[in-house]
């Protein structure tokens, strides 16, 4: 299998967002993406709220992972994986691994403490592959979240 795992470029952010789509509706949240191609592009390259790095297979974007800076008070500057993703007939080719292989890359260089992310419980295969990796899967640990209409509401 041939494919170039590389950082994305804001022409890649249709494809991306396609991939981003397609993990939502894998999630059962089909209708949960609020994004468009152009808040990624404004977001991660007129601004750098992310880093993004692509798989390309036959000039098409076949997996993305996509990563921030996060701060940890106990261990100090770490990075936060939000998405790792791979198209689902591409899921098993190596692709998935060559793209964390990427983020741990980029962690390095970084000097980062910590790489983190979240699964979802019921994602088998994906907490298998991620502990068959050498990643610790906090089950004890509960996603805390506050949506737009929640910060609105706070009281």
């Amino acid at each position: 299998m041939s494919y170039l795992i590389r950082t994305a470029k804001p022409t890649d952010m249709k494809e991306v967002l396609g991939l981003i789509q397609e993990l939502a509706v894998f999630e059962n949240e089909p209708y949960a993406v609020e994004i468009t191609e152009e808040d990624l592009i404004r977001d991660g390259f007129e601004g750098d709220a992310f880093k993004c790095f692509v798989a390309e297979k036959e000039a098409r974007i076949v997996g993305i992972a996509l990563v921030y800076p996060r701060y940890s008070t106990w261990k100090g500057v770490a990075l936060h994986l939000e998405d790792l993703i791979v198209t689902q007939s591409l899921r098993g080719s190596g692709i998935g691994s060559a793209l964390l292989k990427q983020v741990v890359d980029y962690a390095k260089e970084l000097g980062v403490k910590r790489v983190s992310w979240d699964v979802l419980d019921w994602n088998e295969p994906a907490i298998s592959f991620y502990e068959a990796k050498g990643a610790k899967v906090l089950r004890d640990w509960d996603v805390v979240q506050l949506d737009e209409q929640g910060i609105k509401n706070f009281k």
